[in-house]
């Protein structure tokens, strides 16, 4: 999170009761009337189901693997403000599909997690001298004055989890914003904090026994570690509030240092594919190592509905790191460790075959061949029989909030999501993809919703899309 650019308009500044809160997070969710089928790859840009069809809430996450099975544990949002709404935690066998667990770190009656307070980042290690689950997290107020790093206990990897308060160092809390932690291959724990900072935690990891590295440049917010053979790599992001940015990383043979600066993550000017680092998960199979990339698309206000993740392979070779490729959809085997692309959708249905869409309102001809609207409610609908529905649009400087409906035969909605079609630089990529559907005849419908994303800093300067447009490339069909 960035803290020299306040990420709050005044509307959220207003105070919102507990009950309140639970329901406008409730009411955010989105919903599917049955349970949904398998998901076959990581896809990348757009809102993942869980097990029960509520989407995925789990932002400046990371993933732990314990007895097998994949943990992910991030901030859980709403669209109305940005108070901390608990941290969740979800469960996978093989990283596409994700069960909810529960929440594993909830509002606190009172305190420095309580209503009307920001927690974020969440990062989890399981201690090897005590066995206990211990969960870090960046605790602060909603105009962020009064930051320190926090942490929480758990028996159970999936929680509950009980808030500890600061973590101490000299005991004195840490008094820092975005933060991240690493693991080492002997076992021992450290903090990340922007600017470079690390700090060794105590063999219990519940206070901090050494500061490691000092801060080492300007901003390098969202800090991330991983260690490949004896080189470490130390990802972060610049700051630009919620926007995205180019993120960069440095890297060093001791997290002691001395660390070099190298370069950017992916090809400059794709702003680290539109995403922002969060964390490293390392793959470790039978033939080779995947080095997985987790960042977050954020979309400020409707960070709940529309924010989305961006999972993307590293690739990896003595100092260099790169992602030089933006892969929409991704296999990945957690036996073999092997990373292989794959396709999105059977069958691809055009803009302009009106056979099987049906546009109401003002859509025009527009750049690079889409079609686009920003009259609020313009539509495009289409008909269809199979599986799985998905669309890939234009996301654009003035894109701006579509919202999705997919109804059975019956006309009854059984799902409903909002998507963000901003992006500071214009690129065409899949914006929406449903979860796996009994096979069945389905009404798929995307709409202008008439909002975009904005937001400001504490200068008062105004960020995000300069537009409402929705455009549509092409729909794809699993039969």
């Amino acid at each position: 999170m960035h803290v020299i650019n306040l990420r709050l308009n005044t509307a959220m500044k207003a105070s919102t009761t507990p009950a309140l809160l639970v329901f406008l997070l409730t009411s955010s969710f989105l919903s599917l009337a049955q349970k949904q089928g398998a998901y076959n790859a990581i896809y990348s840009g757009i809102p993942w189901f869980d097990d029960s069809g509520n989407v995925v809430s789990a932002h400046g996450a990371c993933i732990i693997q314990d007895k097998g099975r994949f943990y992910l544990f991030g901030e859980k949002h709403s669209d109305t403000n940005n108070a901390f709404a608990g941290f969740t935690c979800y469960s996978s066998a093989d990283l596409y599909n994700w069960k909810f667990e529960h929440i594993a770190l909830p509002v606190q009656a009172s305190g420095k997690l309580g209503p009307n307070r920001v927690g974020e980042r969440p990062k989890v290690m399981k201690c090897p001298g005590t066995g206990e689950y211990v969960m870090y997290m960046h605790a602060d107020t909603l105009g962020y004055v009064d930051q320190y790093v926090g942490y929480a206990t758990a028996k159970n990897i999936t929680g509950p989890y009980t808030f500890r308060g600061p973590l101490l160092f000299d005991g004195k809390p840490v008094r820092k914003w975005d933060m991240g932690s690493f693991q080492d291959k002997d076992g021992a724990g450290y903090i990340l904090i922007h600017g470079g900072e690390i700090y060794k935690l105590s063999d219990d990891y519940k206070s901090i026994a050494e500061s490691v590295n000092k801060s080492m440049t300007s901003g390098f917010e969202a800090p991330a570690i991983f260690r490949k053979d004896s080189i470490y790599y130390f990802l972060g992001s610049d700051l630009t509030s919620w926007e995205r940015n180019d993120n960069y990383y440095f890297t060093a043979t001791s997290l002691k240092g001395p660390w070099t600066k190298r370069s950017f993550i992916a090809p400059e000017g794709t702003l680290t594919w539109n995403s922002q680092t969060t964390f490293v998960l390392p793959v470790v199979g039978s033939k080779e190592t995947t080095y997985m990339l987790m960042a977050d698309r954020w979309s400020f206000p409707k960070q709940a509905s529309a924010a989305t993740y961006v999972w993307q392979m590293i690739t990896v070779s003595g100092t260099s790191i790169s992602v030089p490729l933006y892969w929409e959809a991704w296999q990945v085997s957690t036996t073999t460790g092997v990373a292989t692309r794959v396709k999105v959708g059977e069958r691809a249905i055009e803009n302009a075959d009106k056979k099987y869409i049906a546009y109401s309102g003002k859509w025009q001809n527009d750049t690079l061949s889409v079609r686009s609207a920003n009259e609020k409610d313009a539509s495009f609908t289409v008909k269809f029989k199979g599986t799985q529905i998905g669309f890939s649009g234009l996301a654009r400087p003035d894109g701006g909030y579509a919202r999705v409906t997919l109804q059975n035969s019956k006309g009854k909605t059984i799902l409903s999501s909002v998507i963000d079609m901003y992006c500071k630089y214009p690129v065409l990529t899949l914006k929406f993809l449903s979860p796996v559907l009994p096979k069945g005849n389905y009404i798929f419908t995307v709409s202008v919703l008439g909002e975009r994303g904005n937001w400001s800093d504490k200068r008062k300067n105004i960020y995000g899309s300069k537009g409402n447009v929705v455009s549509l490339d092409k729909v794809t069909i699993n039969e």
